[in-house]
């Protein structure tokens, strides 16, 4: 299964570089080009540009196509973007290849110049050409390999990343759910469009209206998001349309965490596990003065990164980490143990050794850049979590202080 995005690129030299990059693409063995050389690409695209006269404007175009884990081998993903690099643009256009190896999953980068080498026309990307062209190849191809495809309207598709696309496939919730709850909440006690915005400011979000699509920015989130990326319900339109809708009509669109609300007649699950734990310490601690009926985004968001911090304390019992400095060790010892294996896996390239071959040592590349990743996050996390430590017990003793000297008076 393939999950495809594109963008416009203004800069050709640093996208070639950072597409090319030896380290993410097994020292160059996961490199291709059409039309011009690995090495030369850049000169040779800008080439082109000069002899037709058309230097400016848009540069070329980056299409980004990521497979599920462990679903195929580098070889065959690398395949599949030198394929439909070939079906999407007919040999007319300078293209490079490359797959990428570097994260949990892996994924093709596909840049080609926007000007054609044949008759100098500029390749047009628009919302139909990526539905028409680039998905359904992509899809075709996952299909002709054996691959999963993701399934569902297109258009529910746009505006999310792999990692979104796969974690709601999952029903993991994720931060776009929490902008939907707020909405549903918002829509079920506003009356009108204003006073829908009005409800969502209140909780800190922001919007930008005076343009041609209507975005909201969450709080604590640095960019804003389209509604329509939400989904078909989530459209200025259809949100306006929810918003008259009849109150009767209006439950069933109603997603409530708390109280009794019934959803499709059915009573809504309360919260169990450690969730419910979480919550039952902030109330005994005063935490949460008072049980809301809706929580904030930013406290959704807290809680949605639960699983990521048991996760990385479950890594940390388990390899016996005491330290930062033993687990930098570890980190070092996985990367080193990665090199080893993607020497052995290049001379085994050379060699043509058996697909069986290369998957077992593809198993235990993935596994040591497992390890690495996890130790990665965990310095970064633990260095975050000792610093608001550091600052909560600043705060303590600063409070204790005028009390203290207060009792002191009273004596």
């Amino acid at each position: 299964m393939a999950y495809t995005s594109v963008v416009r690129v203004h800069r050709l030299d640093s996208s070639i570089q950072y597409i090319l990059n030896p380290g993410k693409t097994e020292q160059g063995l996961l490199q291709s080009a059409v039309g011009c050389t690995c090495e030369t690409a850049l000169e040779d695209m800008r080439q082109v540009k000069r002899n037709w006269h058309k230097e400016g404007g848009v540069q070329g175009y980056h299409l980004v196509q990521s497979f599920a884990a462990d679903e195929l081998t580098p070889e065959l993903a690398h395949r599949i973007g030198m394929e439909l690099a070939e079906q999407l643009l007919d040999g007319e256009f300078q293209v490079v290849v490359a797959t990428h190896t570097n994260t949990g999953h892996l994924h093709n980068h596909i840049l080609w110049n926007s000007v054609s080498m044949t008759d100098g026309r500029k390749y047009r990307s628009s919302y139909a050409s990526y539905i028409t062209e680039i998905r359904r190849i992509s899809d075709e191809l996952c299909q002709k390999y054996g691959l999963s495809v993701i399934q569902g309207e297109r258009g529910e598709q746009i505006g999310k990343s792999y990692g979104e696309w796969l974690a709601e496939k999952n029903r993991q919730p994720t931060w776009r759910t929490a902008i939907r709850q707020d909405i549903d909440a918002a829509i079920a006690s506003a009356l009108t469009w204003s006073q829908f915005l009005k409800i969502l400011a209140r909780q800190g979000y922001q919007f930008q209206l005076n343009r041609k699509y209507i975005t909201l920015q969450p709080p604590g989130k640095e960019r804003p998001v389209r509604f329509k990326t939400l989904g078909k319900r989530y459209t200025p339109e259809a949100i306006q349309g929810r918003i008259l809708a009849p109150k009767r009509m209006r439950r069933t669109w109603m997603n409530p965490s708390f109280g009794r609300a019934k959803l499709r007649g059915r009573p809504v699950k309360k919260l169990t596990g450690l969730k419910a734990l979480y919550f039952s310490y902030l109330y005994k601690m005063g935490i949460l003065k008072k049980k809301p009926r809706r929580l904030s985004f930013a406290a959704r968001e807290d809680i949605r990164k639960l699983d990521r911090l048991l996760a990385q304390l479950k890594f940390v019992r388990e390899n016996g980490i005491q330290s930062r400095k033993q687990l930098a060790e570890l980190q070092s010892e996985k990367e080193a143990e990665t090199e080893l294996l993607l020497k052995r896996r290049k001379m085994m390239y050379r060699r043509k050794a058996e697909p069986s071959e290369l998957e077992a040592v593809n198993d235990l590349i993935r596994e040591k850049r497992e390890i690495v990743r996890m130790c990665k996050q965990i310095l970064e996390q633990s260095a975050k979590m000792e610093v608001e430590t550091k600052t909560r017990r600043i705060e303590r003793e600063s409070c204790k202080k005028p009390l203290k000297a207060e009792r002191q008076a009273e004596r």
